[in-house]
C-alpha cells in the first residue's frame, strides 16, 4: 500500500486542490464517491496565521480524514507558522504549493514562481517540514518555462529535505493550462525520487488515467478540472484502476438529489447571501457535464444563475433533471 509517511493512501486517485472549487462540500462529495485523497483549496500561509476568515474556511476539514491543507507563501516564517496552525486545527498532512500559475500568486513570488529560485523554494520546504510532526508534501510544475525544466532537481532536493510525496503537473508555468500536459516528462522525476509520485494534468477519464500512469511512471494520478460538475469522477477512476469497471455517472433523479445536496451544503458553509452566488459555477458545471446544457429551454440557465431564492433554484434543478430522465426513457 502507498503511504505518505505513515498515512496509508486508500487508492491511486487524488482530487486536486482548486481555488474556488475544492471547498469542504466538494471534498466531502468526492470522498463519498471514492476519491483516495482530497486536498483543500490553496491557503495563503500568512493570511491563515493573521486570522483571515476566508483562509480559515478554505482550510476547513471537519469530517475529512486524512485532512490535507495546501499552503502557499514566499516567506519561511509564515509557511512554518501556517503549517503549525493547520496542524493544531486538525490537519493530517501539509501540502506546499509550488505549482499555481495564476499571476496574482506568481507576482508575489509564490506558487510556480518559486521554481525560478530553488534556494528560496528549499528554504520554504525546510521551514515547513521542521515546523510540524505531520507529513509534508509538495506540488509543482515541470518548470517555469521550456528553457528551465527543473522539476527533477527540485524534487530530489525536496525528498532529501523530508518531503513525503511529490505531485508534478505536466506543464510549465508559461503554458498555464494550454496545450496538452506532458505525462512522459514527469518520468524524469520518477527516476530521481523514491517517495510516492503523483501525475497531474488532463486526467479527465478512465483511459487517460491508465495512460498517465504508464507514461509518467507515477504511483498515483490527480484529477483537477475534469471533476468540474463531476465530484464522483476521482472515485470512479480509482474504482476503474482497481477493477477495470467503468461506473456510470449519476443521472436523472439521483443527479438532481446530489446537486441539491451540494447546493444546500454550500449555503450552510457560506450563508445564504454568499452561498447562492458561490453555487452558481457548480450548477453550470453540472449542467455542462450532464450533457443537457444545450437542451435547456430559453431563460432556464439565466434563471438558476441569477435567482437569489434557494427554494426556487432547487425546484428548478430538480424538475429539470428528473424531466431529463423521463425524456430519455420516452
Amino acid at each position: 500500500m502507498i503511504k505518505i509517511g505513515e498515512i496509508p493512501v486508500p487508492n491511486k486517485v487524488i482530487l486536486a486542490p482548486m481555488s474556488g472549487v475544492t471547498d469542504l462540500p466538494f471534498r466531502k462529495l468526492a470522498l463519498r464517491y471514492g476519491a483516495g485523497l482530497v486536498v483543500s483549496e490553496m491557503v495563503a500561509s500568512a493570511s491563515l496565521v493573521t486570522g483571515s476568515e476566508e483562509s480559515r474556511m478554505r482550510s476547513e476539514g471537519a469530517g475529512i480524514r486524512p485532512h490535507i491543507v495546501q499552503l502557499a507563501g514566499r516567506e519561511p516564517h509564515w509557511m512554518a507558522e501556517g503549517a503549525r496552525m493547520a496542524e493544531a486545527a486538525g490537519a493530517h498532512i501539509i501540502d506546499i504549493n509550488m505549482g499555481c500559475p495564476a499571476k496574482k500568486v506568481t507576482s508575489g513570488y509564490s506558487g510556480s514562481a518559486l521554481m525560478k529560485d530553488l534556494g528560496l523554494a528549499m528554504s520554504l520546504i525546510e521551514a515547513t517540514v521542521a515546523a510540524v510532526d505531520i507529513p509534508v508534501t509538495l506540488k509543482m510544475r515541470l518548470g517555469w518555462d521550456e528553457a528551465s525544466i527543473n522539476a527533477p532537481v527540485l524534487a530530489k532536493q525536496a525528498e532529501d529535505a523530508g518531503i513525503k510525496m511529490i505531485t508534478v503537473h505536466g506543464r510549465t508555468r508559461s503554458q498555464f493550462y494550454k496545450g496538452k500536459a506532458d505525462w512522459k516528462a514527469i518520468r524524469s522525476v520518477r527516476e530521481v525520487v523514491s517517495v510516492p509520485l503523483v501525475a497531474n494534468g488532463d486526467c479527465t477519464g478512465f483511459e487517460e488515467a491508465d495512460l498517465m500512469l504508464e507514461q509518467s511512471g507515477a504511483d498515483l494520478v490527480m484529477v483537477g478540472r475534469g471533476a468540474y460538475g463531476r465530484p464522483w469522477l476521482p472515485g470512479f477512476i480509482a474504482h476503474y484502476l482497481e477493477t477495470g469497471e467503468k461506473r456510470v455517472a449519476p443521472s436523472g433523479r439521483a443527479l438532481a438529489e446530489l446537486i441539491i445536496e451540494h447546493y444546500e451544503a454550500i449555503l450552510e458553509l457560506y450563508g445564504e447571501h454568499i452561498g447562492v452566488r458561490a453555487a452558481r459555477k457548480h450548477l453550470g458545471w453540472y449542467l455542462e457535464a450532464s450533457g443537457t446544457l444545450h437542451l435547456a429551454p430559453e431563460g432556464f440557465v439565466k434563471s438558476i444563475m441569477t435567482n437569489t431564492e434557494p427554494e426556487t433554484v432547487k425546484s428548478q434543478i430538480y424538475a429539470w433533471f428528473v424531466e431529463s430522465e423521463s425524456r430519455r426513457a420516452a
